[in-house]
């Protein structure tokens, strides 16, 4: 892709509204645009960014065994009434009327209707355990959008909603999610830290918010420091395996980890002094159990081994992949901008053609391309008038893995220089080797 021709509105001063530094780098690398409070365009580097998050996530739901299916943004609101839910969940939820004068809502959950659809359809215990999950556009009223896309009004939202026979199968589709969720976030170079916390409208009597560490993060959050250091799960996890799920989840709640609203002052003073953390932090996922929370008043039943209707259990699983974009920029940028991880970099290769019009520049430039893209790499090609400060700058502040300058003063030699955006190394190598050295 040659930058000429793609849309990306760079902006070179801060915008006034951006409080914290995610949004000032998201609007100014031209990833998202404000239309209204709390509502923004994922403009093309953006939407590539949150492709990739959402194409991670799916991977990780896939293996855990959860299936996919896509549930419609405006529900009923006889659903939310039948949970007990409607008038519960308070100004945040945007009630709607259609032509018909039928009470609606932008969904801004979907637990209701999850278990319309299951009930619809499963009647016996053989036919689980289930776990069905979709990744939707939601809307909350919240009363003070936000920091961008951090805290916003419309958001992308990972939703998965499993279902057991028991308890005890119940606890593993917990246990499952649970493992999924440390993998997702280590995939997209995050350290998510799983934490006690607050059930709040959702309800039940088990939760933990997967936070990671961050100055500008929302709230006060207190672990031990080992966590810090905790392996992830690899690929090869079992996650038919109650007892090795069972021992991983141990493992990551063995240790004192919970927000503010969870906080045990007691507790936390038990730990070594120097073991403790005491920081801000970003909520990235939520997972849930609420047992027979919303199948006991919505009749949600099978028939058990023993032949007798019982209400299913239940738990929820929560990811904004509209709200990791930030919380990745939170955590990995520098002062001269945003450095992607390369799970999720909207391209990989950032080739910078200082003198775009020359035959040697424009055709090297043009032969790195297609070798990048023959080894499965994305390049975004420099090919602008502007000048070679402009065009550094520019690629700091995108935050591409990878840059390959081609000057008429290397080539030359027959060299280009290539810079690790994380590392700012750069050494000078062939063309040829320089495609090794990415694609190695």
């Amino acid at each position: 892709m040659r930058l000429s021709r793609y849309f990306l509105p760079i902006l070179r001063e801060t915008p006034k509204e951006a409080e914290i530094i995610s949004h000032r780098l998201a609007l100014r690398a031209g990833l998202i645009r404000q239309e209204s409070a709390g509502i923004y365009a994922w403009l093309p580097f953006g939407l590539r960014v949150l492709n990739k998050i959402c194409g991670i996530i799916r991977e990780e739901q896939n293996r855990s065994g959860a299936i996919e299916l896509l549930m419609p943004t405006i529900q009923s609101a006889d659903l939310w009434r039948e949970s007990g839910r409607y008038d519960a969940y308070g100004k945040e939820m945007l009630r709607i009327t259609d032509r018909h004068e039928r009470e609606m809502l932008f969904g801004p959950t979907n637990e209701e209707m999850i278990t319309e659809i299951f009930r619809g359809y499963v009647r016996s215990y053989k036919s689980l355990p289930l776990n069905l999950y979709h990744l939707q556009w939601k809307f909350r009223d919240e009363i003070r959008p936000r920091f961008g896309t951090m805290r916003s009004r419309e958001f992308l939202m990972k939703d998965a909603y499993s279902f057991d026979i028991d308890q005890a199968g119940a606890r593993h589709a917990y246990n499952r999610m649970f493992v999924a969720y440390l993998r997702t976030f280590e995939r997209m170079g995050l350290k998510a830290i799983p934490m006690r916390a607050d059930t709040g409208p959702i309800g039940g009597d088990l939760s933990h918010e997967f936070i990671i560490l961050a100055s500008t993060g929302e709230s006060g959050v207190f672990c031990h420091k080992d966590y810090l250091d905790f392996a992830v799960p690899g690929p090869d996890t079992n996650f038919d395996s109650r007892e090795d799920l069972a021992k991983i989840v141990d493992k990551w709640t063995s240790l004192y980890a919970a927000t503010e609203e969870m906080h045990d002052e007691a507790a936390f003073n038990g730990v070594p002094e120097a073991s403790r953390v005491s920081a801000r932090g970003i909520e990235v996922g939520h997972i849930f159990y609420f047992g027979t929370k919303y199948s006991e008043p919505m009749r949600a039943v099978v028939t058990g081994p023993d032949g007798k209707d019982v209400p299913v259990h239940m738990g929820s699983y929560g990811i904004g992949p509209s709200r990791l974009v930030p919380a990745i920029i939170e955590a990995s940028h520098d002062e001269a901008g945003i450095i992607w991880p390369d799970a999720i970099a909207p391209f990989d290769v950032a080739i910078l053609n200082l003198k775009p019009g020359d035959s040697a520049t424009d055709r090297v430039s043009g032969e790195l391309e297609a070798a990048l893209e023959a080894r499965g790499l994305s390049c975004l090609i420099d090919d602008t008038d502007e000048r070679p400060g402009g065009k550094f700058a520019t690629a700091d502040l995108i935050g591409l893995p990878w840059q390959i300058i081609v000057g008429p003063k290397g080539l030359a030699d027959g060299k280009v220089e290539l810079k690790r955006r994380a590392t700012g190394e750069r050494v000078t190598l062939s063309p040829a080797d320089a495609v090794e050295r990415i694609a190695s």
